[in-house]
């Protein structure tokens, strides 16, 4: 069984005990989780298409830990102006089991 599943802004195609690592949500370690934005859910047969969501099915994950993805360097440089600028940035990312997919 799958589910596609909307959150931060992204879509992810999800299985249960998947591990997926998904904008940071404001929750710690150990709590569960439910989406209701579900877009799409099926099997591999037959699948269900919601308009824009499929209607009383949702998806429970729980969060195994806050983490940061790896550092992006962001350089910029003008050229014969002895002018650069390095900068760097990590992203907070939130990392899910999914537990459970109920479909409608």
């Amino acid at each position: 069984m799958f589910a596609i599943i909307r959150t931060g802004g992204k879509q992810y195609r999800v299985t249960p005990n998947m591990v997926l690592k998904v904008e940071k949500l404001d929750t710690e370690a150990g709590n569960t989780v439910t989406f209701t934005e579900v877009l799409s859910v099926g099997n591999e047969g037959n699948c269900t298409i919601g308009t824009p969501v499929v209607e009383g099915a949702s998806v429970k994950a729980t969060v195994v830990a806050q983490d940061r993805l790896k550092k992006v360097i962001i350089f910029k440089k003008r050229r014969r102006q002895n002018s650069r600028r390095k900068n760097g940035h990590r992203q907070p990312v939130t990392v899910l089991r999914i537990t459970e997919i109920n479909a409608a």
